[in-house]
C-alpha cells in the first residue's frame, strides 16, 4: 500500500502530540495527526484508541522515533535554577521568575 503509515507517538496530551508532529515536520519528516478529537469517546471506546497519535511513513520510522526520544529526554534533563528573590525552582527556559519577577542570575545560564 502506498498510503501505509506507522504510529510513532501517542499521548493523552494533545498539545504534546501536536508538538511532536511539529518537531518531525521541522526535521523534514512528513507526519499525520490522528485521533485528535476522540477524547470525548473515552469510556465508550478503549483508552488506547482515543489517544491522539502521530503517524509517519514506514521509511521514516527510525529517524522519527530517535528525534522523539531525544526531544523527550532533553525536556526531562533540563537543569533548573533557583530564584534569588523567592527561592522558587524554575526551568532553564525562563529568564525571570514567574512568582516574583526576579531575573535569573548570570551564573545560572542554561
Amino acid at each position: 500500500m502506498a498510503d501505509a503509515a506507522v504510529r510513532v507517538f501517542a499521548h493523552s496530551n494533545a498539545l504534546l502530540v501536536s508538538h511532536v508532529r511539529n518537531l518531525l515536520e521541522a526535521a523534514g519528516i512528513p507526519a499525520q495527526l490522528r485521533n485528535m478529537t476522540l477524547g470525548g469517546g473515552a469510556g465508550e471506546l478503549p483508552l488506547g484508541e482515543c489517544e491522539p497519535e502521530v503517524w509517519v511513513k514506514p521509511h521514516n520510522r527510525e529517524w522519527a522515533e530517535a528525534l522523539i526520544r531525544e526531544a523527550l529526554a532533553g525536556a526531562s534533563e533540563a537543569p533548573a535554577w533557583r530564584c534569588p528573590g523567592c527561592g522558587e525552582s524554575l526551568e532553564r527556559v525562563f529568564d525571570a521568575c514567574w512568582n516574583c519577577g526576579a531575573l535569573r542570575p548570570c551564573d545560572s545560564s542554561p
